[in-house]
């Protein structure tokens, strides 16, 4: 009777781990990716339909029933709500996550997965004959790293996009120069850079074209770069955010503060290329004393020693 207890607990918590994954599932499909993002984001602005697999025409839809089932469940024990749920959206947007059902699948994999992986390691340590304590760290220690697994690779991925934008926003100031140069306002010469952009890094024209969108029907242009800076939060596009600001208010040249600007973004990443430069010789000491120099003396005393055990 016991055994036949034991069949029946294990199908039923198989049966409710695969239901927790299908419904990761269908949360997942139902966050659109970059690319789908922005040719919304394009059709929006021009006016015409949205494409079959855009995020409009997907919101248009009935939601899945993962989807929904995961984004009751969430709603349920009011986990969208309050100052984590908050800083959790921001950073969610920082990574470029910005629709609702981004923070709702976050939400759901922080709370699902440490019990999805706890549960598969009670059902698989079943045949190996552990004991009951460590079975209980076993668990413990997949449950903690499941738990702390989602925001390490959120930060992952912000930083790696942060890094991505540091890199090319010295080209899109010199764009920018060159548009405002030939008489193009700002809101033209965002959607320009973010034209030409779209091919090479279609994050940095996703944020262009999205704050073009803002600066036209925002009632207070501030904001609209504002909101920028909380999507990028970088140093090079805060310092770029304060320059468009001080033009905007003070009615200073922009040409000549994005030459400014861009020519001391060149000169810190020059400066950061020969500091990483600087710091080889250091680096690299530690891989010749392990590496180089054992194989140095095998060369040079290998022959000596060889004749030595020859002698005696």
């Amino acid at each position: 009777m016991n055994g036949l207890g034991d069949v029946l607990f294990t199908l039923a918590l198989t049966a409710g781990i695969f239901g927790v994954l299908v419904a990761g599932y269908g949360a997942w499909d139902a966050a659109a990716p970059l690319r789908s993002r922005l040719v919304a984001l394009v059709a929006r602005r021009t006016g015409a339909a949205p494409p079959p697999g855009s995020p409009r025409a997907r919101q248009r839809r009935a939601p899945s029933f993962g989807a929904s089932l995961l984004k009751q469940l969430v709603e349920k024990l009011k986990l969208t709500r309050g100052a984590d749920a908050d800083k959790a959206t921001n950073l969610l947007v920082q990574a470029g996550y910005r629709n609702r059902e981004a923070l709702v699948l976050y939400v759901g994999i922080r709370l699902l997965l440490p019990c999805s992986l706890t549960s598969l390691v009670l059902i698989f340590s079943t045949p190996f004959d552990l004991t009951t304590a460590h079975v209980a760290l076993v668990g413990a220690i997949v449950a903690v790293a499941s738990t702390y697994a989602p925001p390490v690779a959120l930060r992952n991925i912000i930083k790696k996009r942060n890094q991505r934008f540091h890199t090319a926003l010295p080209d899109a100031l010199d764009l920018l120069m060159i548009c405002a140069e030939s008489g193009l306002g700002l809101d033209g010469a965002l959607v320009r850079v973010a034209r030409e952009f779209r091919r090479f890094m279609p994050e940095m024209s996703d944020e262009l074209q999205l704050t073009a969108l803002e600066l036209g029907f925002l009632p207070n242009r501030r904001d609209a770069l504002v909101n920028l800076t909380k999507r990028v939060n970088i140093p090079a596009m805060r310092s770029l955010v304060n320059t468009l600001v001080q033009t905007e208010r003070y009615g200073t040249p922009l040409v000549q503060a994005l030459r400014v600007l861009a020519a001391e973004l060149r000169e810190e990443r020059m400066l950061k290329a020969e500091e990483k430069a600087a710091k080889l010789p250091a680096i690299m000491t530690v891989p010749m004393i392990v590496f180089i120099l054992p194989s140095m003396f095998i060369v040079l005393i290998g022959p000596a020693l060889i004749q030595v055990f020859k002698t005696f």
